[in-house]
């Protein structure tokens, strides 16, 4: 194949990228800026034109997906011997290496890994044999050894430089649990995913003939994604590319958005440090989005310092308008968005061409329950429906055997978490009891100082724990019920324990037990039931797959709404995206504005969040939002601000523009409060009120639009959502 075939598809910039020959170089990848097909034409060209054997040629990427999906671009460009480039993931390259010279760091052959279940087993065995240590939870540690391993931290240093990354367990416990759980590991010839990078880098320094060799396997080497690679990753790519520098990496670090998982920003803008002779090419020409989308992610990015030099411009062009919803509250949110995605579907868009984008897990549950009413099918990416997460069905748990002292699966599910110094072989005895008495599980708990020989107190402590919860059940409303839950089972402070061993996961789960919370305030609200009730909806809720799968019979499983985190939606992209939720302490997040960096970092999370989109967006935020079951106002995002007030529309429910731009000094009150002055039967409404109609009975006002006799209002009813002309409707305010 002729050279120029490989590079004419390319634009100047990505052509100078892929003739790259000799020495360090770092590529400046914009959102959709064609930087896969920049690489897979720089390996062919290697190839084809520098007659580079293939076996000469490294490609790193971040995930195995990636890996395989430059691999198969790359066959299929070239054809011949591409099977023996190496594309790889770090970790999928440290089981390489270490399988063949894994004897030279202690490793015997045959070494197994041990996936997340094996070291939570471990863990749990090591920190049982540590006096005072047993009522940790094991993924304390293994939070502060990941962390450990991410640094390249021994024991040793673990013990002189790791004191932030422990809190919630105390120094010497975690200090000496590190330390037996490698000897453990070793003992038991294992390794797990961290040691597949630590153990490699170590054999490089131990052994230079080793890293020689690799060394020889790399002449080429491309790092992609490299704003994430953390201190490891850092050193194994400049260990293997020492000898020959020519090391390519690609990135972007207004995309750096994992500082959570170790990543460090400052490996990309320190590239030039390590690298003053490393040549520099920027892609700037966006694919992707419509040029309208493009101005504002400019404009936005713009306000952060830590970043490198590159402005996007669309190749696409100018396309719709970017729209702007300022909604009453987080249900007239949820609303907007399913109304948009209706519209959308009735003008022939698919549901796969839509996208909504959340900066917290716990945002999705409005919009699920929203979605399941209008029949719209929907899938969550990377997580998993609100009632099926791992925190939410420990506290039903508690609700259940509140309710039902009988339900056994209950009662042993609320003992897991927290922990209550009930061990497998006293729970193993308590069964067999209950099983030969014929009685609940929950009265052998009660009688366990006569049928355990030791730990019978904390089993009859737990009994009693739950017997308590069943009176708040049968004494509480849903709301009042999980607040005290929450409380007295110590549930929070179990989360709150764990913030600084896994914080962007715990912070997850603190934020789902509150939205918890504001499930049962908003079912009090419109039930006024029980809580076995309040089960009972919870549990219809839960099975969401008729709801992804189906709607009139018409829609195919693929066929459905995406729902994900922004962190989630990096490297994607969709037809039409609605970011919601621009708030200050959602987006940027309340645990990031104090943090040093976090508020840059939040600015780059929306930017990939506004970048995911190709043909359409919609930007939203609520005055109001639910917090623990108390509604309270939202400021807008700072963010807001930052983008140039001619650039979006502010639009109401219907998506009909309320003028050219909005203003984003002020936060205006909720939508169309201020309403022309209506005479005669038109009733004035604000949003929110609750209403009763002759035929349709009760409901609730979600949105309104209009004004004086045009006044309408989009009500949802017990039979469902109605927009009404409100001087003809004869409502009545409850």
């Amino acid at each position: 194949m002729a050279d120029s075939s490989l590079l004419d598809s390319l634009n100047p910039a990505q052509r100078a990228a892929a003739e790259h020959l000799h020495g360090p170089a770092l590529v400046v990848a914009g959102a959709g800026a064609g930087k896969t097909s920049t690489v897979v034409r720089r390996i062919a060209h290697l190839m084809e034109t520098h007659g580079v054997y293939p076996n000469e040629i490294l490609a790193v990427t971040f995930t195995n997906k990636a890996a395989g999906e430059l691999k198969e671009r790359v066959n299929h460009l070239i054809g011949k011997h591409a099977e023996q480039i190496w594309v790889t993931t770090f970790h999928s390259a440290g089981v390489r290496i270490l399988r063949a010279y894994g004897e030279f760091v202690g490793l015997k052959t045959g070494f197994v890994i041990y996936d997340d279940g094996d070291q939570m087993d471990i863990l749990k065995t090591i920190l049982e044999g540590i006096s005072g240590a047993g009522d940790y939870h094991p993924r304390y540690l293994r939070g502060i050894i990941d962390r450990a391993k991410s640094n390249l931290w021994t024991p040793q240093d673990l013990a002189s430089q790791g004191e932030e990354y422990m809190s919630g367990m105390p120094k010497d416990v975690a200090v000496e649990g590190y330390r037996r759980y490698e000897s453990a590991m070793r003992r038991n010839n294992a390794i797990d995913f961290g040691d597949l990078l630590v153990l490699t880098v170590k054999l490089f320094h131990e052994n230079p003939d080793v890293l020689e060799k690799i060394q020889n396997r790399a002449v080429f080497a491309h790092v992609d994604e490299y704003q994430d690679t953390n201190k490891v990753q850092y050193e194994m790519t400049r260990l293997i590319s020492e000898k020959y520098r020519n090391l390519i990496v690609i990135g972007d670090p207004d995309q750096s958005i994992y500082k959570f998982r170790g990543a460090d920003i400052q490996n990309i803008l320190d590239f030039q440090h390590d690298y003053p002779d490393a040549a520099i090419y920027r892609l700037e020409a966006n694919y992707r989005s419509n040029a309208r989308v493009l101005e504002i992610a400019n404009a936005l990015i713009a306000h952060n310092s830590e970043r490198l030099e590159k402005n996007l411009v669309a190749v696409k062009p100018a396309g719709d308008a970017v729209r702007f919803y300022r909604a009453p509250d987080h249900r007239a949110e949820a609303e907007f968005v399913a109304t948009r995605i209706e519209a959308l579907r009735g003008s022939g868009v698919m549901y796969n061409k839509m996208a909504i984008l959340y900066r917290t897990n716990s945002q999705s549950r409005v919009l699920e329950e929203r979605f399941l009413r209008a029949g719209i099918p929907s899938k969550i990416v990377g997580g998993m429906s609100f009632y099926d997460r791992q925190e939410i069905k420990d506290l039903l748990a508690y609700a259940r055997v509140a309710v039902n002292t009988l339900d056994d699966l209950a009662l042993k599910r609320a003992l897991k978490r927290p922990r209550r110094g009930v061990g497998d072989t006293s729970l193993e005895k308590l069964e067999s009891y209950a099983s030969i008495a014929g009685t609940s599980l929950l009265s052998a708990f009660l009688k366990a100082d006569e049928i355990l020989e030791r730990g019978g107190s904390k089993a009859e402590e737990f009994a009693k724990l739950i017997l308590e919860v069943a009176e708040y059940a049968s004494e509480h409303s849903a709301e009042e019920f999980f607040r005290l839950l929450i409380d007295v089972t110590g549930y929070k402070t179990m989360l709150e324990a764990e913030l600084k061993t896994n914080k962007f996961e715990t912070e997850a789960r603190l934020e789902n037990i509150n939205e918890l919370v504001n499930a049962a305030t908003e079912w009090d609200a419109e039930n006024h039931g029980t809580i076995l009730e309040f089960l009972d909806d919870s549990a219809l809720l839960s099975s969401v797959d008729d709801m992804r799968t189906k709607r009139d019979n018409k829609t195919t499983p693929e066929d459905a709404v995406t729902m994900m985190t922004m962190h989630n939606a990096k490297g994607l992209e969709f037809e039409n995206v609605f970011v919601v939720g621009l708030e200050d302490g959602l987006l940027p997040h309340r645990t990031s504005i104090t943090e040093a960096g976090g508020v840059e970092e939040e600015r780059r999370l929306l930017y990939v969040a506004i970048t995911r989109a190709m043909e359409r967006l919609w930007i939203t935020m609520a005055e109001s939002r639910q917090v623990f079951g108390k509604t309270s106002p939202s400021e807008d995002s700072r963010f807001i601000k930052d983008i140039p007030a001619d650039l979006m529309v502010q639009v109401n429910l219907f998506n009909e523009p309320y003028g050219s731009r909005i203003d984003p000094q002020r936060t205006p009150p909720a939508l169309q409060a201020k309403l022309e002055a209506a005479g005669g039967a038109v009733l004035v409404l604000k949003g929110g009120e609750k209403v009763k109609h002759p035929k349709f009975g009760s409901g609730k006002v979600l949105a309104v639009t209009g004004a004086g006799d045009r006044l309408e209002a989009m009500i949802q009813f017990g039979e469902g959502m109605k927009k009404l002309l409100v001087k003809y409707a004869n409502l009545l305010l409850e």
